[in-house]
């Protein structure tokens, strides 16, 4: 059995290499099951093998990354917390003997003193896997604050120089007549795109950073819409996006029916286009709603 100074020492050794400490199952029994033990490991149980086809354990893996290294370079760094992670592919005892894995990816802190209590789970449904949102679950269990530290990413501004680029070229091109800049279906049609964005939950996403999809393990099913009313996933997003659009375009329709000056057969044909549309996308959104809110009185 190892002292607690030559777990410390071989675990900041590992550390000095690479923020994240890979671990098997002998790692795992020597360094974070068996005492004597004075810091807490925080590990990631995951599949990143590609013939696993667990896409949100790669993007997990990349915040998880981020954390580790915010905390590896920052000048708080201390031997109190290390970040560890086990493949299935690598240690797959280390899964059978520390939970029922039904899912991947799982984080669990284990604490210093004592076994993982219920909150040393983290609830990657519920509050996604973004390293902001991982930091403040450590700093919940283990009372250390890292301040998560991005790499930059050029393509926001980037975005942001070709979009006053195109907007300078047609000033330039079209100096002497600037009407399209009062063009009324040009900016409904911007404000709509970004009330549809918003209201889908794109804003959401971006704060928790939730993954796109749930693919069970066992059963391989991709679940698109979360179960829960308290968290989301992207591609759900996307889907309730769709149908608020499909609504959107079929009140839209109504109003050109009901005020255009087209003959009566095709503006007949846009009313029934437009109830379609109507009826149709607001039930999936109703089915939606009813898949999250468990026992709401329809």
């Amino acid at each position: 059995q190892m002292v607690l100074s030559e777990k410390v020492n071989q675990l900041m050794e590992w550390a000095s290499k690479r923020s994240v400490i890979r671990m098997n199952g002998d790692k795992f029994r020597r360094l974070v099951k068996a005492p004597p033990r004075n810091y807490s490991v925080i590990v990631m149980f995951t599949a990143l093998q590609p013939h696993r086809q667990c896409v949100v354990c790669k993007q997990a893996d990349e915040e998880y990354q981020i954390l580790a290294n915010s905390w590896r370079y920052s000048s708080a760094f201390t031997n109190k917390i290390f970040f560890a992670m086990v493949d299935f592919d690598e240690g797959s005892d280390v899964f059978q003997m520390v939970i029922n894995m039904n899912s991947a990816p799982t984080f669990i802190n284990f604490p210093a003193k004592g076994k993982p209590k219920r909150g040393d789970t983290y609830e990657l449904q519920v509050r996604g896997f973004a390293a902001e949102q991982l930091a403040r679950w450590v700093a919940d269990r283990t009372d250390v604050n890292i301040r998560v530290i991005r790499p930059p990413n050029y393509a926001g501004p980037l975005m942001l120089g070709l979009l006053l680029a195109v907007i300078g070229g047609l000033v330039y091109l079209r100096g002497s007549n600037l009407d399209f800049l009062y063009n009324k279906t040009g900016w409904a049609f911007a404000a709509l795109c970004f009330v549809l964005a918003m209201t889908s939950g794109q804003m959401w996403n971006h704060i928790r950073g939730p993954p796109y999809a749930h693919k069970n393990p066992h059963t391989g099913q991709v679940n698109y819409i979360h179960g829960s009313s308290q968290a989301q996933f992207v591609a759900e997003t996307h889907i309730v996006l769709l149908f608020n659009g499909g609504v959107t375009l079929g009140m839209v329709l109504l109003h050109e029916a009901a005020t255009s000056d087209m003959d009566v057969g095709k503006r007949k044909i846009m009313c029934i286009a437009g109830i379609g549309l109507v009826v149709l996308f607001f039930s999936w959104l109703l089915s939606v709603f009813r898949s999250k809110y468990h026992g709401y009185p329809y």
